[in-house]
């Protein structure tokens, strides 16, 4: 049988070392020898001993925050040996390596994977940032030694945060948890209107200080991000009756 589909570029990749890699752009491959934690329903084949345990957001303190924030990680813990493909809607996925001392605040909604070894909170944001945030009026911060992989719309942005950054709330992926962020709405920054006319930027996050933001090339809709579209519903209901939308 002969076809383009075969072609070098598609079949699956091999590595000696255990562990979360790309397959391609918007396929991660985790090559399984203990566990991990991924995003509950990105699993989209498996090979091998494998076993998948719901985890809801990540242990009783996590779901409880999850449930007074409408933000969290709807999580399965993924273990045995085996070859684990996941994927998130074709979404871009990128592989950030987290080294001690490291600080990552997150949108839950773009967690796909992380290893074991990481350790992730629900705090609020700082400055009131999040009130219009992809996470609402909390994000994840991630901490610890190991890799995580999230996902974009489209090829991102990573800018340098040396002078006063502004990004619009709704296209804030992650950023340097040592940050100090800001809310705006957009009437203050000179936004809100031009002759007359709304510009349709309402809200914008400042960020300021020594780091950097990643900013993806798409407007996600503001709500909560607990997982189920609900709950994604309901905390956005919240977040807008809260801010006058």
């Amino acid at each position: 049988m002969r076809s383009e589909l075969f072609s070098k570029d598609n079949l699956e990749k091999e590595s000696d070392q255990p562990g979360l890699r790309l397959q391609n752009s918007k396929l991660l491959k985790a090559e399984l020898n203990g566990d991990f934690m991924a995003r509950q329903g990105s699993m989209v084949a498996y090979q091998g001993q494998v076993q998948f345990e719901a985890l809801g957001s990540g242990g009783i303190g996590k779901f409880l925050k999850q449930k007074l924030t409408g933000e969290g990680v709807p999580l399965m813990r993924v273990r045995g040996q085996g070859d684990v493909f996941l994927a998130e809607r074709a979404a871009d996925i990128h592989l950030i390596d987290l080294e001690q001392g490291d600080a990552l605040s997150i949108n839950g909604a773009n967690v796909l994977a992380f290893d074991s070894t990481l350790q992730y909170d629900v705090r609020m944001t700082s400055g009131g940032a999040g009130m219009m945030s992809n996470a609402g009026l909390f994000n994840c911060v991630f901490t610890g030694y190991g890799r995580i992989a999230v996902t974009t719309k489209g090829t991102p942005v990573v800018l340098s945060v040396d002078q006063p950054t502004y990004v619009d709330p709704q296209a804030a992926i992650c950023w340097s948890a040592n940050l100090q962020t800001g809310f705006h709405r957009a009437e203050q920054l000179g936004l809100g209107t031009l002759i007359g006319r709304t510009t349709g930027e309402r809200f914008t996050m400042s960020f300021a200080g020594q780091g950097f933001v990643v900013v993806q090339p798409s407007e996600e809709t503001t709500h909560g991000l607990a997982g189920a579209a609900h709950g994604q519903q309901q905390s956005g209901g919240i977040l807008g009756n809260l801010l006058g939308n």
